[in-house]
């Protein structure tokens, strides 16, 4: 997920759940929620966009913990768009961060010097 472009910058662009059982996963919140699951195809499996009931807009991802997503923590993940990913990185890693994830697809996965998890994303270039 990318931030939609310049004006976005330091909004929450997306969020998004990646875990080995994301059918369950995606079962539950349905039930719990009751987002409506919309297959997106990843090849020759698929990972959900979890729709709002009244509006079918989309609200979050549930994503399978496999491929290039092997390494990203279970854990709910908001995507924040950043003028410039490069920049972003580097200065999180100067104040002590810890990259876990790409940068890829435009979007970096960081870890805080607290812990706490969220990905960066570039805006469409």
């Amino acid at each position: 997920m990318s931030a939609s472009n310049e004006s976005e910058v330091g909004k929450i662009a997306w969020v998004d759940l990646t875990v080995p059982n994301a059918d369950e996963i995606r079962d539950f919140y349905e039930q719990v929620v009751g987002w409506s699951p919309e297959p997106v195809a990843m090849g020759e499996y698929s990972d959900f966009n979890m729709r709002m009931p009244s509006t079918r807009t989309p609200a979050a991802g549930v994503c399978f913990a496999r491929g290039a997503n092997a390494n990203v923590p279970p854990q709910w993940i908001i995507y924040v768009g950043v003028a410039d990913l490069d920049q972003s990185v580097a200065r999180c890693k100067e104040m002590g961060g810890e990259v876990i994830d790409g940068p890829r697809g435009g979007c970096c996965i960081i870890r805080d010097p607290a812990g706490a998890v969220l990905a960066l994303c570039a805006p469409p270039s």
